[in-house]
């Protein structure tokens, strides 16, 4: 009778709802934790649900998901009346949630941060539908936190996290990354290539994250003549809120050459093979990904998140000689000095490599989908 039992559940199609986003950090490990869970249960209904207006109202869709969107948004710590609204948007946001938890009928729902994984995780758990989250960052997020009670188990990427979770609902899973780039399958040589630039020339990658980073284009735009006599290319995302302003100035000096500016790279694993020395900011997704594919990496963390977190993101790997540290608010000034006599120090690249390979964590997408059909199908 058991038996019978567990093959009626195993047959039965899997539902699962993956709740959360707002960044890119929150945006691709989710949809990574998607694909691991169809490539082992094909059959699997998989429901996105995001916030109205963020960015993972158009990454979830051009993955193949598809995403419901709640009017949900953070609270305004500088204009306290503001919060008016954002309470009614929460209240709302709940009574949306209901709707779709009652429409899909989940087996269980994964929370992987941002702000609609509250109301959406808060309603699952209220009907005893069982909940995983997924920790990126070494410094938990509130919604996260917050969640930590109603939830059956949370997967994290950093030791320690007992200071925020509970220990025995913890799993140490690393962090899930974008499948596209563990699968490239380019040359260094044709990665260049796709992007219009020399294979011959050493190549600096500069990512902000999803969004860009005031501080990384600042850098570049205030040291255009130390990038035109460097001897090295630069591919350059920008972020779409500041393209359009970088491209007027770029279009208003002589012709550079050595740089590809864009305001968004679909393929990043493209991006990562062209590369020999990426910027990034010290997100932990992105860490991750370096990590995996050991690309050196010089790391400038935000100064703009919660308790600092990403310095002691990129200090884990810093202190391990696996990254070179740049404070931000220096970055204009040391930054490009920095990459460029870097990219040119062939064993301290290989230093690197060396080293950030060590610090990687595979499977980890695939491990956490293991643990959300363990609980949709218990």
């Amino acid at each position: 009778m058991r038996l019978q039992n567990y093959k009626t559940i195993m047959d039965e199609e899997l539902r699962i709802i993956i709740s959360g986003g707002g960044t890119g950090g929150h945006i691709f490990p989710a949809i990574s934790i998607a694909n691991a869970i169809k490539a082992k249960r094909p059959d699997a209904k998989i429901l996105f649900v995001g916030a109205l207006g963020r960015m993972e109202m158009q990454r979830v869709p051009a993955a193949g998901y598809e995403i419901k969107g709640l009017p949900i948004c953070g609270f305004d710590r500088k204009h306290i009346l503001k919060n008016i609204a954002v309470l009614y948007k929460i209240w709302k946001s709940q009574h949306i949630a209901k709707r779709i938890v009652k429409d899909f009928k989940p087996m269980a729902a994964v929370g992987v941060g941002g702000y609609a994984s509250g109301p959406t995780l808060n309603v699952c758990a209220s009907k005893k539908i069982p909940c995983l989250i997924q920790e990126q960052n070494s410094y938990a997020g509130v919604t996260n936190r917050l969640l930590a009670k109603k939830a059956e188990k949370i997967c994290v990427a950093y030791d320690g996290m007992e200071r925020f979770f509970p220990a025995e609902k913890i799993i140490l899973t690393g962090n899930p990354v974008r499948q596209n780039i563990l699968q490239s399958t380019r040359s260094r040589e044709e990665a260049i290539a796709s992007f219009g630039l020399d294979p011959a020339k050493k190549t600096i990658l500069i990512v902000g994250g999803s969004l860009g980073a005031r501080t990384m284009n600042q850098s570049m735009l205030e040291n255009l003549d130390t990038v035109r006599n460097s001897g090295v290319q630069f591919i350059w995302q920008t972020g779409k809120y500041y393209y359009e302003d970088i491209c007027k100035t770029l279009n208003s000096i002589p012709e550079l050459p050595m740089v590809k500016a864009t305001d968004f790279i679909s393929d990043m694993g493209a991006a990562y093979s062209a590369a020999d020395i990426v910027i990034s900011r010290a997100g932990a997704s992105s860490i991750s990904e370096f990590c995996l594919i050991g690309k050196p990496v010089i790391l400038v963390p935000s100064p703009n998140v919660a308790e600092d977190h990403q310095t002691q993101n990129a200090m884990a790997l810093v202190n391990k000689n696996a990254a070179i540290y740049v404070k931000d608010a220096e970055a204009t000034k040391v930054l490009l000095d920095r990459a460029i006599a870097t990219v040119k120090d062939e064993a301290k690249l290989q230093s690197l490599r060396t080293n950030i390979l060590t610090l990687g964590v595979a499977n980890s997408a695939e491990t956490i989908a293991e643990e959300v059909i363990k609980l949709a199908t218990r």
